[in-house]
This record gives structure tokens, C-alpha cells and sequence, in this order.
């Protein structure tokens, strides 16, 4: 008999990527009017080119919630950062968009997977870490 698998047990990738696809298929998630011309960062030059971006973003913040209690639109404004080219000077870090992460973290309240945390951040629900682990449990570990 298998053990329960959570999601610490499955590879991440394979995780934000189903997750993503059943955020997709339940159609709960309201996209922005903003989602095809939006910059996910300012030190990005384009648009995300893939459609569905969204959607995996909301999947990805949804597992680092889990994982890390307590974690508002600051930390994952750091974590989503990277690096900007400043042209002939150094590059230095830089944060990506806070009304992104918000807007994400206002829908996963909205869908009952995340809560406000009163000491601080967001912290998952009891339904929504069941619906997560459901969705790591659904993914086929490869012999």
C-alpha cells in the first residue's frame, strides 16, 4: 500500500504544471482585462509569450504558500525578482510586480485556498491544502 502523497512529495515542476491545468479546467480563476499586454516585472522587456502564464503563476504562488506559511505580495515580489540590465553598468536585482502577485493572492482567497494569516501574510486553508495534495496525488511518480 502507497502512502498519501502531499505536495513536498512530487517534483515541483510536474506539480505547478498540473495544478495550473486544473485552475485552468475549473475556470474559476478571473483573468485581469490587463493579462495579454502586462510585463511581468520591470525589468522585463516583453510580455510573458506563453497564453496560459497566469495560471501558472497562480499555481506556483499557490505551492510556495503552502510550503512557507506567512509569505504577502513582498515576498513573492523578491521571489519572482531577478535581474536588471542596466546596459553598460552592473546589473543589479530587481523586485517584479506587486499588483500581479496581489491580484493572484486576491483570487486564491477568493477560491478558498488561501486565508489572511493575523500574524502577518497569507496561510493556506484546510480546503485548499486538501484540494493541493489531491492534485500532487493525481501525478504519476515514473519508475
Amino acid at each position: 500500500m502507497e502512502a498519501a502523497r502531499t505536495v513536498k512529495d512530487v517534483s515541483p515542476h510536474d506539480f505547478v504544471k498540473a495544478y495550473s491545468a486544473h485552475l485552468k479546467r475549473s475556470g474559476k480563476v478571473e483573468l485581469p482585462h490587463w493579462i495579454d499586454t502586462v510585463k511581468t516585472a520591470t525589468f522585463k522587456e516583453l510580455a510573458p509569450y506563453d497564453p496560459d502564464w497566469y495560471h501558472i503563476r497562480a499555481a506556483s504562488i499557490a505551492r510556495k504558500i503552502y510550503l512557507r506559511q506567512g509569505i504577502g505580495v513582498g515576498g513573492f515580489q523578491k521571489i519572482y525578482g531577478g535581474r536588471k540590465r542596466n546596459g553598460a553598468r552592473p546589473p543589479h536585482f530587481c523586485k517584479s510586480s506587486g499588483s500581479i502577485a496581489r491580484h493572484i493572492l486576491q483570487q486564491l482567497q477568493k477560491l478558498n485556498i488561501i486565508d489572511i494569516d493575523p500574524k502577518g501574510g497569507r496561510r493556506i486553508t484546510s480546503s485548499g491544502q486538501r484540494d493541493l495534495d489531491q492534485v500532487a496525488g493525481r501525478i504519476v511518480v515514473a519508475p
